[in-house]
């Protein structure tokens, strides 16, 4: 069985996978499949939630680096606990809602989420660190 924190970093990962598949689906939309594949000379622009989107995930690609660094090492090392367990459930979570806030425009919200993603962060590095 795998362990809680691999399975959520492989949630994660997969969320980040396919965070894509929206923008580009508006790009088709707006600017037809021809100029979505091609390379138009004047494109026109992206709805607003779509170029928020491209900006959420492109943080959240960001941010895997460090979440998947810390819950791999934390794995290898043996340090995974409930506190490990439960921040990387939090983390998941966290990169939804961010996500959604995100797209939706809701500043308030994207932004404790973006805290509550770091929190969970902190919480794995400091079982690496304080062991």
């Amino acid at each position: 069985m795998m362990k809680i924190e691999l399975l959520y970093l492989t949630y994660v990962t997969v969320f980040t996978a396919i965070l894509w598949v929206p923008y580009v689906l508006d790009r088709v939309i707006i600017r037809g499949l021809l100029s979505a594949v091609g390379y138009p000379v004047d494109p026109k622009p992206q709805s607003d939630w779509s170029r928020r989107l491209m900006k959420a995930h492109a943080n959240a690609v960001e941010n895997l680096l460090v979440f998947a660094t810390l819950v791999l090492v934390a794995n290898a090392q043996g340090l995974t606990n409930t506190n490990t367990a439960i921040a990387c459930m939090a983390y998941f979570f966290a990169r939804i809602i961010h996500a959604l806030a995100y797209t939706f425009a809701i500043p308030w919200i994207r932004t404790l989420a973006f805290i509550a993603g770091f929190a969970a962060q902190l919480t794995i590095a400091g079982q690496l660190l304080l062991s």
